[in-house]
């Protein structure tokens, strides 16, 4: 009897999103040798995620290349397809999931986040930029500002750092010298919101 209560073809849909997914990052540069990781929700209770597996080249990543993980970010029994380990930061993908109810989470190592989050460490204002529209913000007078944490190796003591500082109309996370956590509805509103995020930032950077 299988501990996994999503069915096949929903797992493999779930794959071939992320691998697409991943291979449109890894174009951009944000995710270079084996960084990053993407998560989509299969199941809200109890909460699985599909997440992308650890090690691998997210630029040549297939549709078998997930790991189904609970909401502590640990590997279900018996899942279908190869044997694989989930991201190490799995446990703060099915933190944001579980506290905002995202339908997906990305996570990147994209330079302007890690140079905001060292310039800005109590948070990165960002202000009268009409790409916060992208973010579902204003882009007159509307301060968002996007939060940062310091980095932890213990999946737990970041997920309670990111619980202390989230705000439901700021879909991102900075983690100091590590990277940017963004999630939404599904893989195509998280999208939005990382690009529009990464622009800004980029911005912010180069202007200081």
């Amino acid at each position: 009897m299988t501990a996994v209560p999503v069915r096949a073809p929903e797992v493999g849909d779930a794959g071939r999103m992320l691998a697409a997914e991943s291979a449109r990052y890894a174009a951009l540069g944000w995710m270079r040798g084996t960084s990053g990781n993407l998560s989509v929700r299969l199941s809200a209770d109890p909460l699985v995620l599909a997440v992308t597996a650890s090690g691998l080249d997210k630029g040549e990543l297939t549709a078998a290349d997930i790991v189904l993980v609970d909401r502590d970010g640990a590997a279900l029994p018996d899942q279908p397809g190869p044997a694989r380990r989930p991201s190490a930061e799995a446990g703060l993908h099915a933190r944001i999931a579980a506290v905002t109810g995202a339908g997906a989470v990305v996570h990147l190592h994209a330079l302007p986040a890690v140079l905001a989050a060292e310039r800005w460490p109590a948070g990165v204002p960002l202000r009268d930029h009409e790409l916060l529209k992208g973010l579902g913000r204003g882009a007159d007078g509307d301060l968002v500002t996007v939060p940062v944490v310091p980095n932890s190796q213990d999946m737990r003591v970041l997920g309670d750092a990111f619980q202390k500082v989230w705000r439901p109309d700021v879909p991102a996370l900075l983690v100091a010298r590590h990277g940017v956590y963004v999630w939404g509805d599904d893989l195509r509103a998280a999208r939005q919101y990382l690009e529009s995020l990464e622009w800004l930032l980029r911005f912010v950077t180069a202007a200081g």
